[in-house]
């Protein structure tokens, strides 16, 4: 199955019981569809994570508790958009994400756009 890597605390938020992120932004495009792994980067978006805490509202742990360097979980992705009413849509591209499935943590290193894990 392939994966993507996406930095905490993106990755994280698409497994967010209360408000799941459901959009993944993108410079990029794929004609890629179907489910798969998210991989949490180790490196830690800081900015988005004071954007998730002041545009959003959100409570989120402290930046320290992120599990990063490995599989999250898993998702699907549906469509990709380039305009959504979704509070997650930052653009240019937006990946419709659905069905997201948590698991337990499994350390991989990560790579750029989709890659495959056996």
């Amino acid at each position: 199955m392939r994966a993507l890597s996406i930095r905490p605390p993106w990755a994280n938020m698409i497994f967010n019981p209360g408000n799941p992120k459901d959009v993944e932004n993108r410079s990029w495009s794929t004609r890629f569809r179907g489910r798969f792994w998210v991989h949490a980067g180790k490196t830690f978006d800081s900015a988005g994570y004071h954007w998730i805490t002041t545009e959003l509202g959100l409570i989120l742990p402290a930046p320290s508790t992120f599990i990063r360097g490995g599989i999250i979980g898993s998702v699907e992705l549906v469509e990709v958009v380039q305009d959504s009413a979704s509070p997650w849509f930052l653009g240019p591209y937006g990946f419709v994400l659905r069905d997201p499935r948590p698991c337990e943590f499994v350390p991989l290193r990560g790579r750029l756009g989709f890659f495959e894990v056996n």
